[in-house]
């Protein structure tokens, strides 16, 4: 059995196509929404990037950062979004390192503080993150939580 393997989509652009899919399978946003800023952080449009784990070739974990996740604050960027994990991979720490992976890599471009939209509680807290304020969802009837890591 291979070994997992934690990599930005820079160091394997060939992969984009396949992560994208993967992400729209995993939340149901439209493959061409992930397209379109997979594309531009691969072309260096921007750092804001996206970062897979895998297990041999097959795509396991992954999440991508972009400047807003889907909330009312808009001034809060970047926002850490897509967080998965399949679910025969879950309870290995891969969540955590793929957040660790993205934090740091942010970290090396001057890009701090990052920012995250969840409803779970006692997660992210586990890898750094704290609540920092509740924020509106857009076309969400309550609110959601809003964790920064610094």
């Amino acid at each position: 059995m291979s070994e997992l393997q934690f990599i930005t989509l820079r160091q394997r652009p060939d992969l984009r196509d396949a992560a994208a899919a993967w992400f729209h399978a995993a939340w149901g946003v439209p493959t061409e929404a992930y397209l379109r800023c997979m594309e531009d952080y691969l072309l260096g449009g921007t750092e804001l990037g996206w970062y897979l784990c895998l297990h041999g070739e097959r795509i396991v974990g992954g999440l991508g950062v972009v400047d807003n996740d889907f909330h009312d604050r808009k001034d809060l960027s970047p926002n850490v979004c897509a967080v998965y994990v399949e679910a025969d991979h879950r309870g290995q720490g891969i969540a955590g390192r793929l957040l660790g992976l993205a934090v740091d890599d942010l970290r090396t471009k001057g890009i701090t503080p990052v920012y995250l939209v969840t409803d779970h509680t006692g997660f992210y807290e586990r890898y750094g993150w704290e609540l920092h304020s509740m924020v509106q969802g857009d076309g969400e009837p309550g609110l959601s939580r809003l964790y920064i890591h610094r």
